[in-house]
C-alpha cells in the first residue's frame, strides 16, 4: 500500500483486558460500567448510554477508566463472529470503567487516530482474522496475544484524520436518519390510536374526544367508538368466502415449488404494514390456477396467521398475482371497503388486543381460521374508510422513503470504508476539510 505501513495493535495501543464484572461490594466505589452491549450496539461511546450501576476497587478503577480517545472491543461471545466489535469513546464520562468481556485499547495519539483505529478494526478482513483466532467450543475468545498481533494499516496521522472525519459525518447522517424513523414511528402510533378511537369527519378533522363531546360516541362490545360506526364480525362484513388461507398437505408439493413463475406468499414475507418479498418459492401459472381459491391480487389484504404476534399484516401492492401458503390469511375487500384502513386496524393496539384473545400458545403463536372469521372489527362508513386509509397510507409511505434513504446511507458507508480504508482511494483534501457526504 503506497505510503501505507503495516503494524499491529501491540505496536500502537496499550491493550488492557478487564476483570471487572458487574457485581457490587461493600467498601468499594460506585462507577459506571461500560458492558459488552454498550460496545456491540454502538459505534461510539457517549454520555447518552445509559450505562449500569456497579462497584470497583481503587486498582481496578486506576487501570480501566474509559478515557475519550480509547477503543473498546468485544473480546468473547457466544460465536466467533460477535468477537473484535469496536466502539470508540468520543467524549469524556465521569466515572465509567471498562467491564468484563471487553479489551480497552488505549491508542498511541502520536501514531494513530481513535476514530481512523476503530473503523479499521471493523473492516470485513480484520473481522475474519479475529474468528479465525477466537478459542473455543461453547464460547469463544480472544487471547492477549492475539489482540496484540492483529493488523492494522495506518497512512500519516494527517490522512487518519481526514479519512475519520469523512466517516464521522456519515456515521452523523445514519444516526440523524434512524432518530427521524424512530420520531415517525411514535408519532404514527399516536395518530393510528387517535384515527381508531376518534376516525376523520367529512372536513379532514378528527372528531373531539369523548370526554369533551359524549354524544359523538357510543359503547360497542370493542370499547367506545364514534355513534355513525358499525361493528361487525368479519365474515359478515366480507364474506367468509372471501377470507381463506393457503393449500394444505398435497395440495402443494414442495416438488412443485419453482425458482421462477407465480409467486407464493410465505409468513416472512409480511410486515407490519409493509409486503416484502424474500422468500423464493414459486408455482407454474397451471398450479396457480389450480389453487385459484387462495389467489393474491393486489388490494387483498395479506395476514401471518404464525408469529410472534400474530396476524401481522399488510396490503399486497404487487401488480402480479400471487397466491398464499396454509400459514397466511387473504382477506378480499368487498364493495368498496377501504384495504388500508383494515390492514392497519390488524397492526393497530386495538387489533393486537383482539388477536391475542384468539391466539392458540404453542411453538409459535397462531389463530385458526374460523375464529379469525369471527372477529368483531369497527366499520366506519366507506366514504370515512377512505380518508383514515389514505392518512395511514401516507405516514406509511414517509417511513417507508425514509428507511430507503437510511439503507442508501449505510451503502455508501460499506462503500466509503472499503475505499478509504483500504487505501483504493487517495484523500488529499485542501485545508483537511472533508468532503460534503
Amino acid at each position: 500500500m503506497n505510503e501505507w505501513n503495516k503494524t499491529t495493535l501491540a505496536e500502537i495501543t496499550d491493550i488492557r483486558v478487564s476483570n471487572v464484572d458487574k457485581k457490587s461490594y461493600y467498601g468499594e466505589k460506585y462507577v459506571k460500567l461500560c458492558n459488552y452491549m454498550d460496545v456491540y450496539s454502538n459505534d461510539y461511546i457517549t454520555r447518552d448510554i445509559s450505562f449500569m450501576e456497579a462497584t470497583a476497587n481503587i486498582t481496578e478503577i486506576a487501570k480501566f477508566t474509559v478515557s475519550k480517545g480509547d477503543v473498546l472491543i468485544t473480546k468473547d461471545s457466544e460465536t466467533p463472529f460477535d468477537i473484535g466489535i469496536p466502539a470508540v469513546v468520543i467524549e469524556d464520562i465521569d466515572d465509567l470503567i471498562c467491564g468484563y468481556h471487553l479489551a480497552q485499547l488505549k491508542p498511541d495519539a502520536k501514531k494513530v487516530n481513535s476514530v481512523f483505529l476503530a473503523k479499521q478494526l471493523a473492516m470485513p478482513q480484520t473481522a475474519a482474522y479475529f474468528s479465525r483466532v477466537a478459542a473455543g467450543s461453547t464460547r469463544y475468545g480472544l487471547s492477549n496475544s492475539a489482540i496484540a498481533k492483529t493488523e492494522v494499516f495506518l497512512p500519516s496521522l494527517a490522512k487518519q484524520e481526514r479519512i475519520s472525519r469523512i466517516l464521522n459525518t456519515i456515521d452523523r447522517a445514519i444516526s440523524l436518519s434512524e432518530m427521524s424513523i424512530k420520531k415517525y414511528q411514535e408519532i404514527k402510533c399516536g395518530i393510528i390510536h387517535d384515527l381508531f378511537t376518534k376516525g376523520i369527519r367529512s372536513d379532514g378533522k378528527l372528531r373531539e374526544e369523548s370526554r369533551i363531546a359524549p354524544h359523538l360516541y357510543k359503547n360497542t362490545p370493542i370499547g367506545l367508538l364514534p355513534k355513525e360506526w358499525d361493528v361487525l364480525q368479519l365474515k359478515e362484513l366480507f364474506g367468509p368466502n372471501n377470507i381463506v388461507n393457503g393449500p394444505f398437505g398435497s395440495d402443494l408439493l414442495t416438488s412443485e415449488l419453482r425458482s421462477e413463475g407465480v409467486p407464493v406468499i410465505y409468513c416472512q414475507d409480511i410486515r407490519p404494514g409493509v409486503y416484502l418479498k424474500v422468500s423464493k418459492a414459486y408455482v407454474s401459472a397451471l398450479k396457480a390456477a389450480q389453487l385459484a381459491f387462495c389467489s393474491v391480487r393486489k388490494g387483498d389484504i395479506i395476514l401471518a396467521k404464525v408469529g410472534s404476534p400474530p396476524c401481522d399484516s399488510c396490503v399486497y401492492d404487487s401488480d402480479d398475482n400471487a397466491i398464499v401458503t396454509q400459514d397466511v390469511i387473504r382477506i378480499r375487500p368487498t364493495s368498496g371497503h377501504n384495504s388500508n384502513f383494515f390492514s392497519a386496524w390488524f397492526c393497530s393496539e386495538f387489533g393486537r388486543a383482539a388477536i391475542r384473545k384468539i391466539s392458540i400458545e404453542g411453538t409459535r403463536e397462531r389463530v385458526s381460521l374460523g375464529d379469525f372469521k369471527s372477529l368483531l372489527l369497527p366499520v366506519p362508513d366507506k366514504d370515512e374508510q377512505e380518508r383514515i386509509g389514505k392518512k395511514i397510507a401516507c405516514i406509511e409511505r414517509n417511513i417507508r422513503v425514509s428507511k430507503n434513504d437510511l439503507e442508501q446511507l449505510k451503502y455508501k458507508r460499506i462503500g466509503l470504508m472499503n475505499d478509504l480504508l483500504t487505501n483504493k482511494v487517495s484523500v488529499n483534501f485542501p485545508n483537511a476539510e472533508a468532503p460534503h457526504v
